[in-house]
């Protein structure tokens, strides 16, 4: 059975290319706009289990590590490993996604295959 991962980013062709590469690589993609509608959507797939999430910082309505904090609170994704995907490149903003519960953080643009060996970390452990 396939894996799923939660794509969180208000950037419609961020998600676009991340799901087509995720879903080239076998996973199932579950797709959100910003923190609000992925906690929405989350509240929906009752019994899908939710591998890992890769999420964006800064998005409207609720950010990444407002996001991060409130899904790490469920009890069934407390151990779910999260990604960040992001502009944001300063220490300051990792160490606090870091303290929010985030695993890894890849800085925008992407590779790729950089991406998918991230993932791969994350998620076949």
């Amino acid at each position: 059975m396939p894996k799923t991962i939660l794509i969180v980013d208000d950037s419609s062709s961020v998600r676009q290319v991340l799901g087509l590469l995720l879903k080239g690589a076998g996973f199932t993609v579950v797709e959100a706009s910003d923190g609000r509608e992925a906690l929405d959507k989350l509240g929906k797939l009752k019994g899908e289990r939710i591998h890992l999430v890769i999420s964006d910082v800064n998005m409207p309505n609720m950010d990444g590590i407002a996001f991060l904090k409130a899904f790490k609170l469920l009890p069934e994704h407390r151990f779910t490993p999260m990604l960040m995907l992001t502009t944001e490149s300063q220490e300051a903003k990792k160490r606090e996604g870091q303290a929010a519960g985030a695993k890894a953080w890849v800085v925008k643009p992407f590779k790729p295959e950089q991406m998918l060996a991230a993932v791969e970390k994350l998620v076949l452990p």
